[in-house]
């Protein structure tokens, strides 16, 4: 197996030392969420949404027939923002528009996650997050037991090739499996003072997807492409950045259109072997509408709803309003390929049409809010165009007359409400059985692109943990980050400050005020607020490491050292690796050498 990968070094902050780097690959430097142990067992209780609906009707593509497969997934794609969506505002996207235009294009297709990793997970799987374990962008890994895509298809003797642009898909999250190529070979350094994912740009994917398709012509092939370009921060190149001057997330979806163009080309050309194309997002962008700047603070149809084209010769073609679901697409896929679809799974063939355009339901959620900052999960459902969200304050929509999720029918519609919240799961309910946790478990929660950090959980939540309620304070997190890379770090300061002020029980406030001090160079006011932080209970395990890093920078190893060390026994690489550098600072090279050796052998290898 080949295998490109690395595990990031945790660096001080103003690269106090040099550091031994870790290699190796795969998914475990902390233990995943409680999930089930086999996908049979995970799709078995939860009712109609684990209950695939089973026609006579004949397939939209004879099955068999497929020789190669390609998976693509756009990062915060919104649904109409393709040029065949008919939005009102849209980017010119002509490759894809000529996939759509020969293919299937499910114009009602949904997400179940609004973040990059669960939803990804939940594409590969073919499972609800609550199913395979993992809810948020980190801190969870897919446990070995639930196949994959690639799983299947390498079982049917497929080689299959994975090529993911960003850090939220690093191979340590475990959907590598089953690769014989997972290619993540995206810029390292996610140092704590930056406000930025390691991504890699589109052309650069593409060009190493089309590299590898090419190398393994004659053997039936499985290739995922995952691109980032459209997430923020929106900065198109030219000529993209000219054509959209007022409006840079569709200059970057234009972009992403013209990088995917050869890759398209060459797979649906005549003479080509017969593939079954899939196009989706894992999420879309809000843009400001509901109050929300990016995704994954809210489920409303601007990040819920998704593109998905399917193309293939022979395939059906045209556009169809019947529900969508990313737990359709494994199944879909594999039945293209095999002729039947795995048994177990909540989702069905997109090969058969349905009978009843409304009949199957659909589970989302959004618990970043929850786990990085302590505010209520959100979960929903969606039913005949019917939309529930649980929340301390709840929502129901109808979508048909109220596209735009303005009108709250949760008091005029009870009885719709009640059989909308009957809907949700049993086994969504968050948090999860405490005692399925192992007691060394711990959250990374750093992909600070999200927002993220670390938070308790709470025993109940109120209105006052409603996220419709702290959108303003999630709009000066944004803004903090704004701020900061416009290097104005006295402004992303005083904000930092108003937010620690609001929540000071809020993890994510106190890592943002203490990367803008860092980042100006204030070590010494920025260690009393990392110290402050913990002192409240409001320090995540990243801001601890780097509390530590600092202190060593400062002078005080000694103090880095007794900081870190209560923590080691944990097995933790990036708690090791923190460990390892405080020692060599303190003048302990060899319990440096002896604490990254052991940093290294705690990494998978691949």
């Amino acid at each position: 197996m080949i295998c490109r990968c690395r595990f990031p070094l945790r660096r001080l902050a103003l690269a106090l030392v040099p550091a031994l780097v870790l290699g190796g690959c795969g998914g475990g430097e902390e233990s995943a969420r409680p999930s089930a142990s086999s996908p049979d067992a995970a799709a078995g209780e939860s009712g109609d949404l684990a209950r695939p609906v089973a026609t006579a009707a004949p397939p939209l593509l004879e099955t068999g027939r497929v020789e190669d497969v390609v998976l693509i997934t756009i990062d915060t794609l919104r649904a109409d923002a393709l040029g065949h969506s008919g939005g009102e505002n849209v980017a010119e996207t002509p490759a894809i528009d000529r996939l759509a235009a020969a293919g299937r294009v499910y114009t009602d297709a949904h997400a179940h996650s609004v973040v990059t990793l669960p939803s990804h997970a939940n594409i590969l799987t073919g499972l609800y997050p609550y199913q395979h374990g993992i809810r948020d962008n980190s801190g969870f890994v897919l446990p070995e037991a639930i196949p994959t895509i690639a799983t299947h298809l390498t079982t049917a003797g497929f080689v299959a090739g994975g090529f993911v642009a960003a850090f939220p898909l690093d191979v340590r999250y475990g959907l590598g499996r089953s690769f014989e190529v997972y290619d993540d070979s995206y810029r390292q350094g996610d140092n704590l003072t930056e406000f930025v994912i390691p991504e890699r740009p589109g052309p650069e994917v593409v060009a190493a997807a089309l590299d590898w398709w090419r190398s393994r012509e004659g053997r039936r092939r499985f290739l995922w492409i995952h691109l980032y370009d459209p997430h923020a921060p929106y900065e198109p190149p030219e000529p993209f950045l000219s054509r959209y001057p007022e409006n840079p997330y569709l200059g970057e979806v234009a972009a992403t259109d013209a990088y995917l163009r050869p890759m398209l080309e060459e797979v649906t050309a005549d003479g080509a072997p017969p593939a079954l194309v899939v196009l989706t997002a894992d999420h879309g962008e809000s843009l400001g509408e509901h109050g929300e700047l990016t995704h994954g603070f809210f489920a409303y149809e601007p990040t819920l709803k998704v593109p998905l084209v399917l193309w293939a010769p022979g395939l059906t073609a045209g556009q169809t309003a019947e529900p969508a679901r990313h737990v359709d697409i494994l199944p879909t896929i594999v039945e293209a390929v095999v002729g039947e679809v795995p048994a177990g799974l909540p989702g069905r063939s997109l090969l058969h049409p349905l009978p009843d355009a409304g009949a199957l339901p659909s589970y989302f959620e959004a618990l970043s809010p929850n786990l990085n900052r302590g505010w209520a999960p959100l979960r929903g459902v969606l039913k005949d165009r019917s939309k529930f969200i649980s929340l301390p304050l709840p929502e129901l929509y109808d979508l048909d007359s109220d596209p735009g999720e303005q009108a709250n029918l949760v008091r005029e519609d009870r009885r719709r409400t009640k059989g909308m919240l009957e809907l949700l799961p049993s086994e969504s309910v968050w948090p999860p059985d405490r005692g399925a946790v192992s007691t060394e478990e711990q959250k990374r929660l750093e992909a600070l692109g999200y927002l993220s950090g670390s938070a308790g959980e709470a025993e109940t939540y109120g209105p006052e943990d409603d996220p419709k309620n702290l959108v303003a304070l999630d709009g000066k997190l944004h803004e903090v980050i704004n701020l900061f890379h416009r290097d104005r770090l006295a402004e992303a300061e005083a904000l930092a400050r108003e937010v620690v002020e609001a929540r000071p029980s809020m993890a994510l406030g106190w890592t943002y005020l203490s990367q803008v001090l860092l980042e100006d160079g204030r070590l010494d006011e920025a260690i009393p607020v990392m110290r402050e932080a913990r002192e409240r209970g409001a320090a995540s395990p990243a801001l601890t490491r780097q509390l530590a890093l600092s202190l060593a920078e400062a002078g005080r190893s000694r103090e880095a050292v007794e900081l870190l060390a209560p923590a080691a026994g944990t097995g933790d690489p990036d708690v090791l690796n923190a460990l390892g550098l405080v020692l060599s600072e303190a003048g302990d090279q060899r319990g440096a050498r002896e604490v990254l050796q052991r940093a290294s052998d705690h990494v998978p290898q691949c």
